[in-house]
């Protein structure tokens, strides 16, 4: 492509031909030999990697770096516009708990948050946490948050310091800055301090980076004396442990996809055997939040497709003591719920658009916090107090920067905390936010958010870049995100696709893109492109379609099915491989994720079906457009093998010249590089790419 001009060679991967037998279909892997055999200790200690893939990776490092060597202006200059949007000594309103208010604060130039803490009411605040201290001579590092005891005199902090989600627990006391010398390996990343503050629990990973078992810590006793609490035996479900606001029970939620079982522990007795609430039946989720005498259960019971909530006695929380609350709605989806000493609450999903409702307690009365504009987001955080009326939420959209509210649930006065600050300026009415719908192949309407300058001529010429998820039933926000406005600046469409797969239209705009009905999911997002076409937002030669994880398996998908329609494609930690992953049961998230692609180890449907449509195995002799891969080396869930084969068999296999790039960040997982810059430093890289596809530099 014209874009790309006086390339070196490309990188040659060899071939090492591995067949695989399922169900009487055989199969021939090329590419097998990129997933190193000590792949689970070489997370934990890089240098270990297989000399032979550490240099293949490498070189396609080169090569990309070759490919983008014209872009390193650009890069720093969308890196200096990034950054200029960002307050750099920013400092979060603090919430208010017992005696104190706790928040969080970065420091001008500072990669990594710094917690503390002040009075309640305002005052001196005290340093608790330097993440920049912390990270000091590390390449990659992540803190995991503070959790203070019930009398704020210790605390909880964890971190990870190489991108691989295994992280260490440290307890500091809280006056003298101090870490004591507890300090727990291989964990979760969390812990639920009890409420005496002498002990706290915590979910340990397990050597295929899976939560399996909650333990209980007893604060100066060695990790290797820690009582098993619960052990999850089916490798198939999730676990988290956390805790009431009012520190009357620890929870431990267990839960895949699909299913759901809570099982209770009273802090009056830390040493009981956890109760289960309602055991685990296939189909059924629930979710509990106390509400004192009471719980509140979130739950799609009685074929409640959208969600209702039920409550049941705290003392005899038994499914078969539940009862309508909230009804369900069909239509409306109820996202999750908090409940407090006088008021319930929650946030939905109506026609597309989030809204909060607040509903009295005692007398039953409800209304609803919602705003005007066409597509926006909110998010509720509640209150980390149960004894309260006054909750915090905040709310954005596309072109309308973040604002955080305290809202007095008795009164309905709203208080504006602060607004999202743009250093570098932003002018709202510069910019158009808009909603419309992208017919799809069976006659739904796909959702599509958009964000273009008042000025971009809307005649097929402007470039665009469509993101894409759907996966999960995770829906993407139409939030205000200050990184493509630097796009929009350049006169591109920024576009997100509410495809099937994420929750945006109600559970069942879920349901129907998943296991059998994956590829709506594809269709749709091809449908929203050939709907920007069609409009003359833009036009298929100028759409960089871009997703990652999940989405990056929607990048691969569309690139098999419609490469024609893309100008470029940006896959970022791309779940590929699927039906090889999909049979490799050690891998951290195949188990859990058989809910959401279906078993081909023990279905030769969906061995069939997963064939049909997994982005590696469907590679074919055509001409793709120019796709950028990034990959992290010590990802636990899109593990670097992915991209690394897929980008390898691309470029066997295109016919066309464009180049294949894949990007390995030998010092990082899932999440990309740690520090706030630092991410800055790789979106610019991504943008830069997407510029440069669409002839913009």
């Amino acid at each position: 492509m014209s874009a790309f001009k006086n390339l070196p060679t490309a990188p040659i991967a060899t071939k090492k031909p591995v067949q695989d037998t399922r169900h009487g279909i055989t199969r021939t892997d090329d590419y097998a030999w990129f997933r190193a055999d000590n792949w689970q200790a070489m997370f934990k200690d890089t240098s270990i990697l297989d000399p032979e893939i550490r240099t293949h990776l490498e070189a396609e490092n080169a090569y990309m770096e070759a490919a983008m060597e014209d872009t390193k202006a650009l890069q720093k200059t969308l890196f200096a516009e990034m950054r200029g949007r960002i307050k750099e000594d920013d400092t979060s309103v603090p919430v208010k708990d017992g005696p104190y208010a706790y928040g969080t604060s970065f420091v001008t130039g500072g990669e990594q948050p710094r917690y503390f803490r002040q009075p309640r009411d305002g005052g001196e605040q005290a340093l608790l946490l330097d993440g920049d201290k912390e990270a000091e001579g590390k390449g990659y590092f992540r803190l995991s948050g503070l959790d203070h005891c019930s009398d704020h005199s210790l605390g909880i902090w964890g971190y990870d310091d190489k991108g691989s989600e295994y992280f260490t627990l440290k307890v500091r006391d809280l006056e003298t800055l101090e870490d004591r010398g507890d300090v727990l390996e291989n964990t979760g990343g969390g812990g639920v301090w009890a409420p005496d503050g002498k002990s706290f629990f915590y979910t340990l990973q397990d050597e295929n980076h899976r939560p399996s078992k909650i333990f209980h810590h007893i604060l100066g006793e060695p990790q290797s004396q820690d009582r098993l609490v619960y052990e999850e035996k089916d490798p198939g479900f999730f676990m988290s442990v956390g805790g009431s606001l009012l520190d009357d029970f620890i929870y431990i939620d267990i839960h895949d996809h699909e299913t759901s079982e809570y099982r209770l522990l009273s802090t009056k007795d830390l040493l009981a055997e956890p109760a289960i609430v309602a055991p685990r039946q296939t189909g059924l989720e629930y979710s509990m939040t106390e509400g004192g005498d009471v719980f509140y259960i979130l739950t799609n019971a009685d074929g409640a497709k959208d969600f209702k909530i039920m409550e049941a006695p705290v003392n005899a929380p038994g499914r078969e003591n539940w009862k309508d609350v909230v009804p369900h709605r069909p239509g409306t989806l109820i996202l999750s719920h908090l409940a407090f000493a006088r008021h319930l609450v929650w946030l939905e999903r109506h026609e597309g658009l989030p809204r909060i409702i607040v509903r009295d307690r005692k007398s039953g009365e409800q209304h609803e916090i919602a705003f005007a504009e066409e597509a926006y987001s909110l998010g509720l955080s509640g209150a980390a107090e149960y004894d309260t009326d006054v909750i915090r939420f905040s709310y954005s959209s596309m072109t309308t920067p973040s604002q955080l509210y305290d809202y007095d649930m008795a009164t309905r006065a709203r208080t504006l905390l602060k607004t999202q600050e743009v250093p570098s300026g932003h002018n709202i009415d510069d910019y158009v936010t808009r909603r419309v719908f992208a017919p799809a192949h069976d006659g739904e309407r796909v959702p599509v958010t958009l964000l273009y300058r008042k000025d971009t001529p809307l005649d097929g010429s402007a470039p665009c870049l469509l993101y894409g998820y759907g996966a999960y039933g995770i829906s993407i926000p139409a939030g205000f995100n200050t990184n493509c406005l630097s796009l929009a600046d350049r006169g591109f469409v920024y576009a997100i696709a509410h495809i099937r797969g994420g929750k945006e239209k109600g559970y069942a705009w879920y349901e129907n893109g998943k296991m059998e009905k994956k590829t709506n999911t594809f269709k749709d997002f091809i449908a929203a492109a050939d709907y920007l076409n069609q409009e003359k937002f833009t036009s298929y030669a100028n759409i960089v379609a871009e997703g990652g994880s999940a989405g990056g398996m929607l990048m691969g998908a569309v690139a098999n099915m419609a490469p024609e329609k893309f100008g470029g494609i940006i896959a970022a930690v791309p779940f590929v491989d699927v039906l090889n992953t999909m049979l490799d049961d050690t891998l951290p998230l195949t188990p859990p994720e058989w809910n959401e692609w279906g078993n081909p180890i023990e279905s030769a449907d969906f061995y069939r079906l997963l064939a049909s449509y997994s982005p590696y195995d469907n590679v074919g002799a055509q001409a793709y457009p120019p796709i950028l891969a990034l990959s992290g080396l010590t990802d636990p869930r899109v593990t670097y093998w992915e991209p690394t084969k897929w980008v390898a068999k691309l470029r066997e296999k295109t016919t066309g010249s464009a180049p294949i790039l894949l990007r390995t960040n030998m010092g990082a997982g899932h999440g990309g590089a740690s520090g706030r810059f630092q991410r800055l430093e790789e979106i610019a890289f991504e943008y830069a790419f997407a510029i440069k596809v669409a002839g913009k530099m």
